[in-house]
């Protein structure tokens, strides 16, 4: 296992390396940050000049991306153009979007799986012709159309939350948004929960546990669902990145100022020092959530060993 983890630190590195230079490239590609910093005013010659110096943009892109990589690895994420260091920001932005991502996570896990179980066990009958279909319901429905509806319906008329998330984001605040942000994923995790147990539900070792006479309840949980997590894990896994980096949409519609809203301001001001920071931590979650995921197989099925 030790060497295993090692091995896979090591292929990180490249794959680091390739993905945060391809979002260099492409945050580059958007245009002049410093003409964007100025909005519809021109800026003048010299200012442009100085602007572009301090910011190392006058210089090769190859060039910008090792200052910036080798300024990252001391802790020095640049300077935003409002004059704000990159690293508060992410320091004010990533716990508020980490609390998001655990609430609609849990909720995930705990529902998604619930329900994948239960109508895996019932194929065919009414309950899972029902959840089935509401899956496609919620995955056919755009997040905004159903964020600004229950925003509207929970927050202004009944006023059971508070329609605008507070910067603080407490987690009572963020209940009714991470339910909003998790909607989808839930449909898939879901679905791919019943579609895992019902290809398992037919192995012989299902029909093994049942001849021995174990119980059901044994037979589904220490048996089946066990080995019908992998596929439902490494959705998981890849969700968390995802959760953490799209939940533009969700912050947009509960001005919960967390990792998406910041990006989109980035892109927005083509404010470059910005996204280049926040994509570089999310290519990281991304790297050891998918580590994470893989070291959890080996727990979930005794049959995969890592040397």
């Amino acid at each position: 296992m030790g060497r295993y983890v090692i091995r896979r630190l090591l292929q990180m590195i490249p794959v680091f390396i390739g993905a945060t230079f391809l979002i260099f490239l492409m945050v580059y590609a958007l245009g002049d940050p410093v003409t964007g910093l100025f909005g519809d005013r021109a800026p003048d010659a010299a200012t442009a000049a100085r602007l572009r110096a301090e910011f190392n943009l006058d210089k090769p892109v190859w060039l910008q991306y090792l200052l910036y990589m080798g300024n990252i690895f001391t802790g020095d994420f640049g300077t935003a153009f409002n004059g704000r260091p990159v690293t508060e920001l992410l320091a004010q932005a990533i716990p508020i979007s980490f609390r998001l991502m655990l609430v609609a996570i849990v909720f995930e896990i705990v529902l998604g799986i619930v329900l994948g179980v239960v109508t895996g066990l019932r194929r065919g009958r009414a309950a899972d012709t029902s959840v089935l279909m509401a899956t496609l319901v919620v995955i056919a429905i755009p997040t905004f159309v159903l964020g600004t509806t229950l925003q509207f319906f929970l927050g202004v008329e009944l006023g059971w939350v508070n329609p605008a998330v507070s910067p603080a984001a407490p987690f009572d605040e963020l209940i009714v948004p991470g339910i909003i942000l998790a909607l989808v994923s839930l449909a898939y995790v879901t679905r791919l929960t019943r579609t895992s147990i019902v290809e398992n539900a037919r192995a012989d070792y299902v029909r093994t546990a049942v001849a021995k006479g174990l119980p059901r309840r044994r037979v589904t949980t220490r048996h089946l669902l066990r080995n019908s997590l992998i596929p439902v894990v490494t959705y998981l896994g890849a969700d968390i990145g995802t959760l953490m980096a799209g939940a533009i949409v969700t912050e947009r519609i509960f001005n919960i100022q967390g990792v998406g809203y910041q990006l989109y301001e980035g892109i927005l001001r083509q404010n470059s020092p910005t996204v280049v920071g926040f994509v570089v931590v999310l290519v990281l979650i991304f790297l050891v959530a998918n580590l994470l995921v893989d070291l959890l197989y080996a727990v979930l099925d005794p049959r995969i060993r890592y040397a």
